[in-house]
């Protein structure tokens, strides 16, 4: 019985090495893919590989973000910066923000969320020009004229209908990555 144990276990794990050694590359190459995507979403057209020029910015809260240069030709044409919150309904949200060089907020994409389906989830999705969605007011705003805060709290955002937590948790995201531009010295 041991011996057979044995046998079935080598056996095994041979495989599952085999299977993790042939899915690696493909999902290291996916996750880069994902990630270029997210910042052509969010900076605007670029000829060079941000991710080639990624370097991290402290926070000033003991972390650290990444932070993505996008170059058109030699001039930086954006900034992409790789920000979260722990403060969502649901925990944890990944964005990724677009900065042009000014300040201003260009774009911004939810890279990870596990929020309450039909109502924090709605500030995934983009919206329309009829129609726009809850991303879209952020478009265009510089976060030290525009602050980051929904109405409730005494701010200009309007929140997500029945999800305010994670709409503040959305601007506090936001906010964190403005931060780390503006003491990394981007501006």
């Amino acid at each position: 019985m041991v011996l057979s144990l044995t046998l079935i276990s080598l056996g095994a794990s041979a495989a599952l090495g085999f299977v993790y050694e042939m899915t690696k590359d493909p999902i290291a190459a996916a996750l880069l893919n994902k990630k270029i995507e997210a910042i052509k979403q969010v900076v605007p057209e670029f000829t060079n590989n941000p991710n080639d020029e990624m370097f991290m910015l402290p926070t000033g809260e003991g972390d650290s973000l990444e932070v993505y240069p996008a170059k058109n030709g030699d001039q930086v044409v954006g900034y992409a910066i790789k920000s979260y919150t722990n403060n969502g309904f649901s925990g944890y949200i990944g964005f990724m923000v677009g900065f042009t060089p000014d300040g201003a907020i260009y774009n911004v994409n939810v890279l990870e969320q596990k929020e309450t389906p039909g109502l924090g989830t709605k500030m995934v999705p983009d919206g329309t020009p009829e129609k726009p969605e809850f991303k879209d007011q952020f478009k265009g705003k510089n976060p030290a004229e525009y602050q980051l805060k929904v109405k409730k709290d005494g701010g200009p955002v309007d929140a997500i209908t029945a999800a305010t937590i994670s709409s503040r948790a959305f601007c506090d995201g936001v906010q964190r990555a403005y931060n780390t531009f503006e003491k990394g010295g981007l501006k």
